[in-house]
């Protein structure tokens, strides 16, 4: 049931330790995120963990695009217009916003997160900056069309490949584990944006409920086979601590299911 793992970097943004601390950094500096999709493949198949955003979006919010997300899957040999399944973690606009670019994909979410994400907090300014109207709108297309999976509880959608919920950073937060010849890898997304969030026990600033954010943490020890097998969400320390697919993809995409090199 092994699989192989990817993470591919879209974008970044340039950022410091302040903003990524609920009550910000006595230390504050310099601290960019990076923004990722990740694939799993197996045997020809690919599973694909979130979808990014769009250069409309990142001109917008002012992150640096740095290539397509979805056309860019292609670099780890997996074609969009093949993708039968795509795992949506939340809705949060760097996460959902090139589904359209998968013609034939089902899509995979929590049914807390659909309903967050039309609900009443949508009213606050605060919780609504996270998501794009059109994204979230664009989904709840999707499901009228027959194309969203509503997932609850931990499930096993492919052998090898779980979803595991959780909360904190969104409503209906999900995280993915996946097993592969290094054992059980956790694809983390929001749950823990930083190693740092995770290690040192402080939350991302973005959250919907501190505790859950807290205990989030805990269940992705829980679940990986070590901490070393845990990968945060949007850490630049990902492109350095893992080996390029190849040398041609240097700083673009990495293998996941290998040891890490650092």
């Amino acid at each position: 049931m092994s699989w192989e793992v990817f993470a591919l970097r879209y974008a970044r943004r340039d950022a410091t330790a302040a903003q990524h601390f609920i009550g910000g950094d006595p230390h504050d500096g310099p601290m960019p995120m990076d923004y990722f999709v990740w694939a799993c493949v197996k045997d020809g198949r690919a599973v694909v963990v979130d979808t990014g955003f769009t250069a409309e979006v990142a001109a917008r919010r002012k992150r640096e695009w740095l290539r397509c997300p979805v056309e860019s899957l292609s670099l780890l040999g997996v074609a969009p217009e093949a993708v039968e399944d795509v795992v949506l973690t939340h809705l949060h606009y760097d996460h959902v916003g090139s589904f359209h670019l998968f013609p034939r994909a089902r899509f995979h979410l929590r049914e807390p997160e659909m309903h967050y994400a039309t609900g009443r907090y949508m009213r606050h300014k605060h919780l609504a900056h996270s998501f794009e109207v059109e994204d979230v709108v664009g989904i709840v297309r999707m499901n009228f069309a027959g194309r969203v999976a509503f997932h609850d509880g931990v499930v096993e959608p492919w052998p090898g490949i779980r979803l595991h919920p959780t909360g904190g950073h969104s409503a209906g937060l999900q995280f993915i584990s996946v097993e592969t010849a290094r054992g059980r890898v956790v694809l983390a997304s929001d749950v823990t944006h930083f190693y740092a969030n995770m290690e040192e026990g402080r939350p991302f600033s973005t959250a919907f409920h501190v505790g859950e954010m807290l205990e989030g943490f805990d269940r992705l020890r829980a679940v990986a086979d070590s901490e070393a097998h845990i990968i945060p969400g949007h850490d630049p320390l990902v492109m350095q601590r893992y080996p390029a697919v190849s040398p041609e993809l240097e700083g673009i995409a990495v293998r996941l299911d290998v040891a890490p090199t650092i």
